[in-house]
């Protein structure tokens, strides 16, 4: 550019042109002529210039490298942008003093002021468009390195999505393979439960064959022991009764009120029939274990270890139904002991020792009739009937003789049950029975 003393509008005229298209480029704003970075923006250019060198010479040997990680590259993306527009902004600012400068220059005129200001302005221009081209050469190589990091992670996730397809057809042959070992594994514990079932029955048939005389004794003994454990407890009850001020005749008479007594003191064995009626009534020969009661001398023990046996609930359940509650409260003068009872508990008292040695027997009694082979069954005598000494037993011993049979004069007849008898196979357990004499 040339300068004349004559022309000086024209030589301002064109630098004002010049700087107005570099304003359109981009909106500079208002910066401050004491720039901190004014001194130092063509070292900045120099250096962007070197560095977008350097991404070219990358950029070409891009295939000989390691692909760098997205995360990385996107980082590395912020940082530059914020570089490259540090750099615009200082250049900028470094124009618009050289600009500043120009101006001051014409006021008043000096031309070599005029000649610098213009080379500065001039630079500065220079700059800016280097900062354009390395700016588009950059993102062009990013806008590559973009594009095959793209790739390489859509090639990584077509063989993940393969692998993934394989794994989960890999899955469901497995389920399906556990369906059928599943299916298999309950077949053959069906078929074991059979099995053990077979040999249990088979070996309980075998044991029973070889101790068959051993239980049909066992169960004679258990009912001597569960008629004599009636008969311990009705005692206490009696005199029980007979303190708390009961007619023991009217209660005779209300239990059984046909029967004939031929002796007052026979009115006992009512008490008795009524125990026993109790404590057999409503109960089916089921099958259970008597090991644990039956080792032990004290069946209180029993209930203390284990209140919600089979057995404790057997012993509440009876009690219950055995001793009225106005009964309870005539004896004790408060049910107390019931409401215990009642909420599963066991007390030591020692009215409730005794029934529960009696109620002992009689669980045992039942466990040991589903035990033998054939099973024992339970029959009743009625009232009136003739009396047999293969189904009965006088509770009675009679001291002037025999009983009465058909060639006798007099004929004994049943009147109050005391004890049902039991039946097993041949064998007749006789029944306990009050007789009396009849013409």
């Amino acid at each position: 550019m040339e300068y004349t003393a004559t022309k000086p509008s024209s030589n301002r005229s064109e630098l004002v042109s010049k700087f107005a298209q570099v304003c359109k480029l981009r909106s500079i704003g208002v910066f401050s002529a004491d720039n901190p970075y004014l001194h130092s923006s063509n070292n900045n250019a120099s250096i962007f210039r070197e560095d977008s060198s350097d991404n070219t010479e990358e950029t070409e040997s891009y295939s000989e490298k390691i692909h760098p990680h997205p995360s990385a590259v996107f980082f590395q993306s912020i940082c530059g942008d914020a570089v490259v527009l540090k750099l615009i902004f200082d250049t900028v600012s470094a124009l618009k003093s050289a600009y500043f400068q120009l101006q001051e220059a014409h006021t008043p005129y000096d031309l070599a002021k005029i000649i610098a200001a213009d080379e500065l302005v001039l630079s500065k221009l220079e700059t800016l468009d280097g900062i354009k081209r390395a700016y588009k050469e950059k993102q062009f190589t990013k806008s590559n390195l973009y594009s095959s990091c793209v790739e390489l992670l859509r090639s990584e996730v077509e063989v993940h999505e393969e692998l993934l397809e394989k794994l989960k057809s890999e899955n469901k042959n497995k389920d399906l393979e556990i369906v059928r070992l599943k299916q298999e594994h309950q077949d053959l514990a069906f078929r074991n439960s059979k099995l053990v079932e077979v040999i249990r029955n088979r070996r309980e048939r075998v044991e029973r064959k070889n101790t068959r005389v051993l239980d049909v004794t066992m169960f004679e003994n258990s009912f001597k022991a569960a008629s004599k454990s009636i008969h311990d407890f009705a005692k206490p009850l009696i005199s029980l009764m007979m303190a708390s001020g009961w007619d023991l005749d009217l209660a005779a008479k209300s239990i059984d009120d046909r029967v004939a007594y031929s002796r007052r003191l026979h009115k006992k064995y009512a008490f008795e029939a009524y125990i026993a009626w109790r404590m057999f009534h409503g109960m089916l020969l089921e099958s259970y274990s008597i090991d644990d009661i039956i080792k032990l001398d004290d069946p209180i023990d029993a209930l203390m270890e284990n209140p919600n046996s089979g057995f404790a609930k057997f012993c509440m359940k009876k009690y219950l139904l055995v001793v009225h509650p106005m009964m309870e409260m005539s004896f004790f003068r408060n049910l107390d002991q019931r409401n215990f009872i009642l909420s599963g508990k066991h007390p030591r008292t020692p009215f409730y020792h005794i029934f529960v040695k009696m109620a002992k027997w009689v669980w045992i009694l039942h466990g040991i009739a589903c035990s033998i082979d054939p099973e024992a069954k339970i029959f009743l005598v009625k009232r009136g009937s003739k009396f047999s000494d293969v189904y009965m037993e006088s509770i009675v011993q009679d001291r002037e003789g025999s009983v009465g049979s058909d060639e006798g004069q007099t004929a004994e007849r049943v009147e109050l049950m005391v004890m049902p008898g039991f039946r097993i196979g041949e064998t007749v357990v006789r029944s306990r029975v009050y007789l009396s004499k009849t013409n």
